[in-house]
């Protein structure tokens, strides 16, 4: 799968990338808000990861518009807001899964490569 992982944590972001290219997957990051929703419209991607709390824009906002545009790419939110009004509003938002921080690779991996069958 390529996988467009948008994530400001430089560390969250070189760990959830260095796992799943040793899963074999492929991965772009974008380091916030603005730059993830023009590579996720410039790019090809299988599944997006996303933070909730970008800087220039926000997570919810940045998939909002992409479904507004018709893209139906499965989206994952990884968030340290983990309320349940929190993973509401980012499923309502298009998202299709949501998963709260601190987590375990393993279950990131699998619900990424779940998305990736439907």
């Amino acid at each position: 799968m390529r996988i467009l992982v948008v994530e400001d944590d430089a560390d969250a972001a070189a760990f959830v990338s260095k796992g799943l290219r040793e899963a074999g997957h492929v991965v772009d990051h974008a380091i916030d808000g603005e730059t993830g929703l023009n590579m996720a419209s410039a790019g090809d991607y299988d599944a997006y990861i996303v933070d909730r709390m970008l800087p220039r824009l926000d997570g919810v906002t940045l998939l909002r518009r992409r479904r507004e545009a018709g893209d139906e790419t499965p989206a994952l939110f990884l968030s340290a807001l983990g309320e349940v009004d929190d993973r509401v509003v980012g499923l309502k938002a298009g998202g299709d899964d949501y998963l709260v921080k601190p987590y375990a690779f393993s279950e990131l991996l699998a619900r990424v490569e779940a998305l990736g069958r439907r």
